[in-house]
């Protein structure tokens, strides 16, 4: 751990957590550390206990043993995986970012502009695409105003170009508000460049550290294969554009201006 991160605020930890449901060990002495300002990822294969151990964070599963500490008055956004909503429901985006809280129409356009979708609060929420309903789902985490954002998989649903943009806004995010961010996900190639410190987990903790040292670790080639030979890390193009998008991801057109690709 560095200097920096020792003067930074604890927002969560856990020591020796273990769970078991229906007599299967789901959760095996888990150790997270999470501080404030930082990015830390949780990887591992499908049921390996990720989102599971999130919900002990959020105190949602009681855990057998160990320990978890949160800070004093911490808020917490969280951002679920998926969401489903009845295709009959009539739920504009206004209506869903107010189910659990009341807002003014300010807070809502301010929630919304900041993740690039202050033009969907009348939209309905089963019209949304899967980019602009996971960019919903984050302003509704940031209504909270939160010391801490949990992500569970937050580019589910999502196209690559999508998926760069979003990880794109959850660091300038934690930029802006200074918030820790706790996020999920599978595939370690894709959130390289996204995160400070990542935690594989199969159950129990495989290894941990900045994501470089954690994709050769013997642990996490044993679960993913060699880095050789997963799927590429994608770098998207630059784009240097003097134009606009819309909330749909649409060019705004401008006679006077050229789009330079590099």
């Amino acid at each position: 751990m560095t200097s920096n991160q020792m003067d930074k605020k604890i927002l969560i930890e856990t020591k020796g957590v273990c769970l078991a449901l229906d007599g299967k060990k789901i959760l095996d002495k888990v150790d997270i550390r999470l501080h404030k300002g930082e990015i830390v990822t949780l990887i591992g294969p499908n049921g390996a206990g990720k989102s599971t151990l999130v919900r002990v964070i959020l105190g949602l599963i009681k855990q057998d043993s160990g320990e978890v500490r949160l800070a004093p008055k911490l808020r917490i956004g969280y951002m679920p995986q998926r969401l489903t909503i009845d295709p009959v429901l009539p739920l504009t985006v206004r209506r869903f970012l107010t189910l659990a809280q009341r807002c003014s129409e300010s807070k809502l356009i301010e929630a919304l502009t900041e993740v690039g979708a202050e033009l969907l609060l009348d939209s309905a929420m089963q019209t949304l695409s899967g980019g602009e309903t996971q960019r919903v789902l984050l302003a509704r985490a940031m209504l909270r105003d939160p010391d801490l954002l949990i992500l569970d998989e937050p580019v589910q649903g999502v196209d690559v170009t999508g998926q760069d943009e979003l990880y794109r806004l959850i660091g300038t995010i934690r930029k802006r508000h200074g918030c820790g961010i706790l996020m999920i996900s599978h595939d370690l190639h894709m959130v390289m460049s996204a995160t400070d410190q990542v935690l594989c987990l199969n159950r129990h903790v495989c290894c941990s550290g900045h994501p470089d040292s954690v994709r050769i670790d013997p642990s996490y080639v044993a679960l993913f294969g060699p880095a050789e030979i997963q799927q590429p890390v994608i770098t998207p193009y630059s784009h240097q554009h003097d134009h606009s998008h819309d909330a749909h991801g649409d060019i705004v057109e401008d006679d006077h201006k050229d789009c330079k690709h590099g």
